[in-house]
């Protein structure tokens, strides 16, 4: 990482739905999905892929600050709004020696100014193959890895569909790679339309006068 919270001994890598079918597979996955749509419907009809980032901490990684992932949007949502439904899923073991996501449960109702004291964190440690699932305003951040090897996870997030996303997908995930993916991935990225007049676009290489497409239509190339 560039900094302290990006962690000096910590790696990331992005574009992990270009990258991986693994990582497809785990954001599509049938039941992290259906339980994101349940948990987002009171604000959103459609939602999004808002992050697919590997973070490796490696031994000698410092312990990272807790955060809230909302702050995204800086504080412009309110409270009431709950913006994301985010996923780790545990690659190597999770353990609080080498690195495990520390959380502070309950913060979610705090105001933005309470401080967490060491007795309110917990642990995220689980086996390799597990899923550690939070949202967009619960106090989190990764631990200091004391270990001898590296804790490797992968952040799968999901926001409103009406929000723009933290990671771009459709640079990371352009029409010429996203147009093989199936209609559920393609709708997580981005290519289709949040609400009735949100996302369309029109061609500027068309001769047609710049008629309204659904972004679907981009992937058909």
């Amino acid at each position: 990482g560039k900094d302290q919270f990006s962690g000096y001994n910590t790696q990331r890598t992005g574009a992990l739905i270009s990258r991986s079918a693994t990582c497809r597979s785990l954001a599509t996955n049938d039941l992290i999905l259906a339980a994101a749509h349940k948990y987002l419907s009171p604000f959103t009809r459609k939602i999004l892929l808002h992050l697919t980032q590997a973070i490796k901490i490696n031994p000698g990684g410092e312990e990272q600050v807790l955060h809230r992932d909302r702050l995204a949007w800086g504080s412009y949502l309110p409270s009431s709004i709950e913006p994301q439904f985010n996923t780790i899923w545990a690659i190597t073991d999770f353990s609080k020696e080498n690195g495990a996501t520390r959380c502070v449960p309950g913060s979610h109702k705090w105001n933005s100014d309470q401080r967490a004291t060491e007795k309110q964190v917990a642990y995220a440690e689980m086996p390799a193959g597990s899923v550690f699932i939070y949202n967009g305003s619960v106090l989190h951040g990764g631990s200091a890895n004391h270990s001898s090897e590296s804790r490797i996870g992968v952040n799968l997030t999901y926001c409103l569909g009406w929000l723009r996303q933290e990671e771009n997908q459709y640079l990371s995930c352009p029409p010429d790679i996203a147009k093989d993916f199936d209609n559920t991935l393609q709708d997580l990225l981005g290519y289709t339309q949040g609400e009735y007049a949100l996302g369309y676009y029109s061609d500027p290489y068309s001769k047609d006068g710049g008629r309204i497409r659904k972004p679907e239509k981009a992937l058909i190339l």
